[in-house]
């Protein structure tokens, strides 16, 4: 499997994940050429995309579908909830629609309901021949039932957006403070390093952090929770970067 994140944050979210048979882009944020440049630029083909799978409606993960569809004809998966929710790709030929799990050839894909103001939000587990990779973003916390699922994943693409004291005293609207940092929200620092110190195994390789707040976080902040954390649960693991809105992250493979 390889794994590039080609943007990360409130300007849109987009990642590519290539397995045995397939190469999938997960969300379609920015624009299409953006997307289509930053493919190339890691020796990926746009029209090689055979999949988009979204993971909600909100604008900074779909921006570029319309676009993207329509020019390099990819199948579109999402659930029965977001698709009703997007009039403009109504008329599109090539739609898949997923529930709980998708299975394609050796490639399973585990579609757990994530806590976000949206709709329907998904979270995702892609797992075949024995490696996996686990996408967590925009949600504002995560359900204790998915833990075994989620538990000693090969590479975690996991939300850190904000740091809870940069929130509270920053510029943000009240409303909207509590929005970020509500059960529908978003994972802060401190909750993301929390979770990850209970899900990582013995076969974990890497952890990208994602969806960084601009305003409200740094990664400086971001990586020195997540350590502080290991550190303090005796977790030997630094293997952690975080992905960033305008650049790519490194290809990971695994």
């Amino acid at each position: 499997m390889k794994i590039c994140v080609l943007s990360s944050g409130s300007k849109g979210n987009a990642t590519y994940i290539e397995t045995n048979e397939h190469k999938i882009l997960v969300d379609a944020g920015r624009n299409s050429k953006y997307l289509a440049e930053c493919l190339t630029k890691i020796g990926v083909n746009p029209n090689d995309i055979d999949y988009v799978l979204i993971s909600h409606n909100h604008k900074d993960h779909i921006s570029a579908l319309k676009v993207f569809i329509n020019k390099y004809r990819p199948t579109l998966l999402l659930s029965q909830k977001i698709f009703e929710q997007l009039p403009e790709i109504r008329d599109y030929d090539d739609i898949e629609i997923y529930e709980d799990e998708i299975k394609l050839n050796n490639l399973r894909i585990y579609c757990i309901k994530s806590s976000h103001d949206a709709i329907d939000s998904r979270n995702f587990i892609f797992e075949e021949d024995g490696k996996s990779v686990v996408y967590v973003t925009d949600t504002g916390y995560i359900n204790q039932k998915n833990f075994r699922i989620l538990n000693n994943r090969n590479i975690y693409l996991f939300e850190s957006n904000h740091d809870i004291e940069m929130l509270m005293n920053g510029p943000y609207p009240k409303f909207l403070k509590q929005r970020v940092v509500g059960s529908n929200g978003h994972l802060s620092n401190k909750d993301s390093s929390f979770y990850l110190s209970k899900l990582v195994g013995p076969k974990t390789k890497k952890i990208l952090l994602m969806h960084l707040s601009e305003v409200n976080n740094t990664e400086k902040k971001a990586l020195e929770t997540i350590k502080d954390t290991f550190k303090e649960y005796e977790i030997p693991f630094n293997d952690i970067k975080c992905a960033k809105q305008d650049e790519i992250s490194e290809v990971i493979e695994l």
